[in-house]
């Protein structure tokens, strides 16, 4: 819980500052009211939701034309997930899941989503990622994507992950968008068969950092809206 707590004063402590980017996406399309998990246990499926005031997923970021300070928006669900549930190795941090869009680069090899025959153009429309969450006081928004150093043989990702020296997953799961909600389908087995966690929801500005040793590669600079308001991941998984 400790880590937890450390989540919850960092985000509405650093919430309140702005970078003069991150202004541009504070609209309605990232104002949270509702967030579901709902367990399919027929289809031994999980269907995770979040609702907002405007559109899901109609706002995507203005593209930096390079890969150094790329603007990142994200629907975050942290959640009390191990790590080792999604395919991380043993390590300090909060699991989240992230449907994200990011114009400037494609961090999903595997897949195709725009079904152009090109593996390398689909960043901007929105797809998930697992990530590792930690405390982070280098930028505005207080968390960052765990990293590790390259090549470190005690680090294990999944085999989907984007090659990147972060805990980070490019599950490939569907991400669906209409009306005001944003759904992922979630099959029971990638998440170890784990469906009595509990979750919070964010929405979220991140930006990549590729140049700046004094800066994560991928950091959270401005926080939008926490469903729960204390970010204390009060939901639990419903049955279906």
């Amino acid at each position: 819980m400790k880590h937890l707590f450390f989540l919850v004063i960092v985000l509405w402590s650093s919430s309140l500052v702005a970078c003069p980017v991150c202004k541009n996406y504070s609209t309605s399309d990232f104002k949270i009211i509702d967030a579901s998990v709902t367990h399919w246990q027929e289809l031994s499926t999980t269907i995770w939701e979040i609702k907002v005031h405007g559109i899901a997923g109609a706002t995507t970021p203005t593209p930096a034309g390079q890969l150094h300070n790329a603007p990142v928006l994200g629907y975050v669900f942290p959640t009390s997930l191990a790590p080792t549930d999604v395919g991380f190795s043993a390590t300090e941090g909060i699991v989240a899941l992230a449907l994200t869009s990011h114009p400037d680069f494609d961090d999903t090899p595997l897949w195709d989503e725009n079904l152009d025959q090109n593996y390398n153009n689909d960043g901007i429309i929105w797809h998930p990622h697992w990530v590792v969450l930690q405390k982070d006081d280098r930028v505005k928004g207080g968390l960052s994507v765990k990293q590790f150093k390259k090549g470190d043989p005690s680090i294990q990702l999944p085999p989907t992950n984007p090659g990147m020296p972060m805990f980070m997953d490019s599950p490939g799961f569907q991400v669906i968008t209409k009306g005001n909600s944003i759904k992922v389908i979630i099959p029971n087995y990638r998440i170890s068969h784990k469906t009595n966690f509990k979750f919070d929801a964010v929405a979220a500005f991140m930006q990549v950092n590729t140049e700046q040793s004094n800066l994560p590669m991928l950091g959270v600079y401005e926080v939008y809206s926490v469903l729960s308001k204390d970010l204390s991941l009060p939901y639990k998984v419903q049955l279906k």
